[in-house]
C-alpha cells in the first residue's frame, strides 16, 4: 500500500473496500478470514481471554484514510459503533495530507509502577534507605523478567515520595520500568509484588498496594499537523476552531466533550489494535488534569500562511507484543494493516487519529453545527432500525436528507412509503 488518498473509498462497496485494503496491506488468508468475520472468533478463544463466557459482540471495524503519518502513507483501522467518527478523522487527515501530514514522537516506553508502605514512623529516614538499597531493588525487580531486561527493558530506576493524607503519611515507591513493545501491566505488577518483602525489610513498614500506574507520564506521545484552512472552509472556520479550542482549555464542561471526541478516534484505534482502552483513557484524562485544572489535550493556533496548526500530547500505553494484542486475530490484521513495527509507532498512530478527530470535530462545531453530518450517517441505522432492506437505505437517507427531517418517525413513514410500493 503506497498511497492512502483513495478518491470516493466511502463510496465503494464493502467487498470493493476490503479488497483495497487487505490487498494492498498483504494481509494473509486467515488474518482475512478473520477480519471479515468469515471465521469469527472462537468460543474457545474467547473463554482463554475473559471467565463466564457465553458469547460475543461484534464490533465495526473501519478504515480511516488520507492519513500520512511521519511520510508514509497509513490506513488507520477504526473499532467503534458511533457514526461519522471514521469518516471525521478521514476528512481532517484529508486536509493535512498536502502540507505534510501528521508528524509524531514518542517520549519513550517508561511505565510506573507504585507500592504503598503504611506504618512508618520515620518515613524520611524510610525514605533515605530506599535510595541506599536501589540497586538492589532494581537488580532483584530485573531477575523476574530476564526476556524484557534481554531486549534493553526492566527496571531502570525508582522514585520514593512521601504523601501526606488525612490520616496518615504514605512512603510511595515508583518503580520505573521500561517494558518496551509491551504495554507492561503484567510485567510491573510482578516486579512490583516480587520486591514487597524486600521493602518491608528495609522500611520496617506494611506494604498495602503494589500496581501498575496508568498515569503514564513518562510514555508521552506526540503528535503535530497542519491543516488547510481553504480546505477547512475559509479564515473565518479557522478562528473559529481557535476559539473554540480556547474555550475548552478554560472551561472543564466543555473540555469534557472536547476530550470525548479526541477519544472517540483514539478508543477506536486502540480498541482494533487488542489495547486497553480503559488504560488509556484513564491516563489521557488524568494528564488532561494534571495541572490542577482540566483542559484540552489538544493545542490550536494559526502559522503565518493562515492555516490551522494542530498539536497533540498524551499518555499512550499500547503495546504491539503481550494481551489480546497477540492472542485476538483482528487485532493482529490491525497491526499488519498500519504496518507498525514497535510501539512507539502505533502510539504515533494513535495520536494522528486522535488530532484529526478533534480537527474535524471543532471544524464541524464552527460551521454547520455537529449534527449535520453525524445525523447523515446515523440515518442508515435509523433506516436499518425501521426494516429497510438493504437496497433502499441510501435511497430513503437521500429523500430524508432532501427533506431536512432525520427524525426516526419520518425515515419510518419514508421507509412504510417504499416497502408499499409508493
Amino acid at each position: 500500500m503506497s498511497n492512502s488518498r483513495i478518491p470516493g473509498f466511502y463510496r465503494l462497496s464493502t467487498k470493493e473496500r476490503f479488497d483495497i485494503v487487505t490487498k494492498g496491506c498483504n494481509l494473509s488468508e486467515n488474518e482475512i478470514n478473520s477480519l471479515s468475520g468469515e471465521y469469527p472468533l472462537s468460543m474457545d478463544l474467547a473463554d482463554s481471554m475473559i471467565e463466564n463466557v457465553i458469547g460475543q459482540i461484534g464490533i465495526p471495524v473501519g478504515v480511516a484514510t488520507n492519513f500520512k503519518i511521519n511520510g508514509k502513507d497509513t490506513f488507520i483501522p477504526m473499532a467503534t459503533e458511533e457514526p461519522s467518527v471514521v469518516a471525521a478523522a478521514s476528512n481532517a487527515a484529508k486536509a493535512a495530507y498536502e502540507l505534510g501530514g501528521f508528524f509524531t514522537s514518542m517520549s519513550g516506553t517508561i511505565m510506573r509502577g507504585q507500592i504503598q508502605v503504611l506504618n512508618i514512623a520515620d518515613p524520611y529516614a524510610a525514605r533515605a534507605k530506599i535510595f541506599e538499597h536501589k540497586e538492589e531493588i532494581l537488580n532483584y525487580c530485573n531477575e523476574k523478567d530476564p526476556t524484557l531486561v534481554s531486549l534493553g527493558g526492566g527496571a531502570k530506576d525508582l522514585e520514593v515520595h512521601i504523601i501526606p493524607t488525612t490520616n496518615q503519611i504514605m512512603l510511595v515507591i515508583h518503580l520505573i520500568v521500561d517494558t518496551k513493545d509491551a504495554m507492561g501491566a503484567n510485567a510491573v505488577n510482578t516486579m512490583a509484588e516480587a520486591v514487597t518483602p524486600t521493602i518491608e525489610t528495609i522500611t520496617g513498614g506494611k506494604v498495602v498496594l503494589r500496581i501498575i500506574s496508568n498515569l503514564a507520564d513518562r510514555r508521552l506521545v506526540r503528535a503535530r499537523a497542519v491543516f488547510s484552512s481553504e480546505a477547512l472552509g475559509g479564515k473565518e472556520i479557522v478562528e473559529n476552531i481557535v476559539s473554540a479550542f480556547e474555550f475548552a482549555d478554560f472551561d472543564p464542561y466543555r473540555a469534557a466533550t472536547h476530550n470525548k471526541g479526541i477519544m472517540n478516534g483514539i478508543s477506536a484505534v486502540v480498541l482494533a489494535t487488542g489495547n486497553d482502552t480503559r488504560a488509556v483513557e484513564a491516563g489521557a484524562h488524568a494528564y488532561a488534569s494534571i495541572s490542577g485544572h482540566y483542559k484540552s489535550l489538544t493545542k490550536w493556533e494559526i502559522n503565518a500562511d493562515g492555516n490551522l496548526s494542530g498539536t497533540i500530547e498524551l499518555p499512550m500505553a499500547v503495546g504491539i507484543v503481550g494481551g489480546a494484542t497477540k492472542t485476538h486475530p483482528v487485532a493482529q490484521a490491525a497491526l499488519k494493516i498500519m504496518r507498525v513495527s514497535t510501539a512507539e509507532e502505533l502510539a504515533g498512530c494513535i495520536a494522528a487519529a486522535g488530532l484529526a478527530q478533534n480537527a474535524a470535530a471543532l471544524r464541524a462545531l464552527s460551521a454547520e453545527g455537529i449534527q449535520r453530518g453525524h445525523m447523515s450517517l446515523h440515518a442508515r441505522n435509523l433506516a436499518v432500525m425501521a426494516g429497510a432492506d438493504k437496497s433502499d437505505v441510501d435511497r430513503i437517507v437521500a429523500q430524508a436528507i432532501k427533506e431536512k427531517d432525520l427524525r426516526y418517525d419520518r425515515i419510518l413513514e419514508i421507509t412504510q412509503s417504499i416497502q408499499r410500493g409508493e
